[in-house]
């Protein structure tokens, strides 16, 4: 490896930890933490569907905690937790499956 590619590899490994550990993102880095388009999280901001700061009116910020929650919300239930529940429904009303 040349000392130019070492440095890149280095730049790259700074980046990316920094990344990670930031707190509040801008748009950009936001868009690439959840893996989406600008276009698609600038809908979102402008519906109001994702949490997001605007301290100075213009400039969106996102804090990373609450993405991650974000993006969690709205889990779908396994096949197995299902059965469990409509097994559990079932039991409390008497009824055997």
């Amino acid at each position: 490896m040349t000392t130019e590619e070492q440095k890149q590899v280095a730049d790259q490994v700074t980046t990316n930890t920094l990344f990670c550990t930031k707190e509040v993102l801008t748009s950009d880095e936001a868009a690439r933490y959840m893996g989406i388009s600008k276009s698609y999280l600038y809908k979102l901001t402008m519906r109001q569907q994702i949490p997001h700061s605007k301290p100075m009116g213009k400039m969106c910020y996102f804090n990373r905690a609450e993405l991650e929650l974000w993006l969690q919300s709205n889990r779908v239930v396994t096949s197995s937790e299902l059965n469990q529940r409509a097994q559990s429904y079932c039991m409390k009303k008497g009824g055997a499956l």
